[in-house]
């Protein structure tokens, strides 16, 4: 019985910490290489990523939001959704007009790099694509791909970049559709004004913090349109909630399990010694001790399974949160949903306690039955069993 409780609150305990760090590498992902914290735009741009809906003194605003308290640092952003192609395939693509210095600061694209370098040389209409995006386009290093796209005058025009990098996230759809040039590359080729952009980046000092920040800003710019990631990725906010529930189920599922396997082990128990119970009430044991007697060896049965599993797992927990779980063989499936296949779990005191006290409680449930069976006995028919 101990080594039934032991090995399920270790299962228990490793597959909620399992799940908080995958839950918390993708919140990572989501803010720190995809969207940042919060982002700035004009109201009316969000609609549709209408070309012409722009912030005219982005300027200004990036100054005076880098004054703020709990702000880390902002970058400003063309966006632009167009054609790419390379002399062999085109395709769809997100156009971030970036200016590096400060992108660095805001996303770690710069880290992700698997390929050549993040804007390091001054050449101009340089781009970095994703990998599967060049895997798409059939393009490397060196080579140029053209981007066809509308002009401050609502023409269409375009011109060639040369790859200059290759990324690489966590994200497969990310890295197949998104692709960076410099802020002022696009400019000249839309004839845009270096003071405008469409978007402005926010990074926060913690993730906390992104709400309390958005409604500052909120009331700083009322004339702008203002989201934290939670608005910019709902599928975040909602894996947030779901996994929690997902959570709690799984653990009331283990202590189920738990419970049918402790009723087992006392009812069996229980049936083995009708003498020795009949024995201790015929010389007068009254029925409270006898529940008691039998709640104690539940609890002390629990307690030492209990403790034993949570020491496990919270010990191989604690290495993995160091080294991290390599699932390897299910990296292209993890990638094509925007997980790494890396996983460092997390567990906390909370959690721990959690586990702890609902071990005691199917303890002391798991107990009632068995124990009502021992108190139904007869000591005269008891005391004559063999």
């Amino acid at each position: 019985m101990i080594a039934a409780v032991a090995l399920g609150v270790f299962a228990g305990v490793f597959m909620i910490a399992l799940m908080n760090g995958m839950i918390d590498s993708r919140l990572q992902a989501i803010i720190h290489t995809e969207i940042s914290s919060i982002q700035i735009h004009n109201p009316e741009f969000m609609v549709n990523s209408d070309f012409s809906r722009r912030i005219p003194d982005a300027d200004k605003v990036v100054q005076r939001v880098n004054e703020m308290d709990h702000i880390i640092s902002v970058s400003k952003r063309l966006v632009i959704t167009s054609i790419i192609a390379s002399a062999e395939a085109n395709t769809g693509v997100k156009i971030l007009g970036v200016t590096p210095n400060m992108e660095r600061k805001v996303t770690n694209i710069c880290d992700k790099m698997v390929e050549g370098s993040y804007f390091k040389s001054n050449k101009k209409n340089a781009i970095v694509i994703g990998k599967k995006m060049a895997e798409k386009l059939k393009v490397g290093l060196n080579k140029k791909v053209v981007i066809t796209l509308q002009d401050a005058e609502m023409n269409i025009t375009g011109g060639a970049f040369r790859v200059v990098g290759i990324y690489e996230t966590d994200n497969s759809m990310f890295d197949e559709s998104t692709v960076f040039t410099r802020y002022t590359d696009l400019c000249a080729l839309t004839g845009l004004a270096t003071t405008e952009a469409h978007e402005i980046a926010v990074l926060v000092d913690k993730d906390s913090n992104a709400g309390l920040m958005k409604d500052v800003l909120k009331f700083n710019f009322p004339d702008l349109d203002i989201q934290d990631w939670t608005q910019l990725s709902p599928e975040a906010g909602y894996l947030i909630s779901a996994m929690n529930q997902y959570l709690y189920i799984f653990v009331l599922i283990i202590m189920l399990a738990l419970c049918f396997g402790i009723v087992n082990t006392m009812l069996m128990a229980v049936l083995e010694r009708v003498k020795e119970l009949g024995m201790l009430m015929a010389i007068g044991m009254n029925k409270v001790r006898i529940f008691f007697m039998l709640m104690l060896e539940t609890l002390y049965l629990s307690i030492t399974g209990g403790f034993i599993g949570i020491i496990l797992g919270y010990f191989l927990c604690k290495y993995l949160e160091k080294n991290g779980l390599n699932l390897y063989f299910w990296e292209e499936a993890y990638k094509s949903i925007g997980y790494s296949s890396v996983i460092y779990p997390e567990i906390d005191l909370n959690m721990i306690a959690f586990t702890a006290l609902m071990v005691i409680l199917t303890g002391i449930f798991s107990t009632l039955y068995p124990a009502y069976k021992a108190l139904k006995l007869n000591p005269a028919d008891a005391t004559r069993t063999k």
